[in-house]
């Protein structure tokens, strides 16, 4: 099985953006990103930090409900 990330960002500024959004994400649940490579990371830690970039996102589009 290869490791081949094949997740592509259509829009080009997108991926500076979700760096971002990540960092930000992490930082809130207490989980220490750096840049780059993070395979050190638990699984534990890992899926918090997608559960609370998932959270953010549902927010946001509630939000836009309004």
């Amino acid at each position: 099985m290869s490791n081949s990330n094949n997740n592509q960002i259509m829009v080009p500024n997108a991926r500076e953006a979700m760096n971002k959004f990540k960092m930000e994400a992490a930082s809130e649940v207490g989980v220490n990103l750096k840049q780059g490579y993070n395979g050190d990371l638990t699984s534990k830690q890992a899926g918090s930090v997608g559960g609370q970039m998932v959270k953010k996102m549902i927010e946001s589009y509630e939000n836009g409900l309004k």
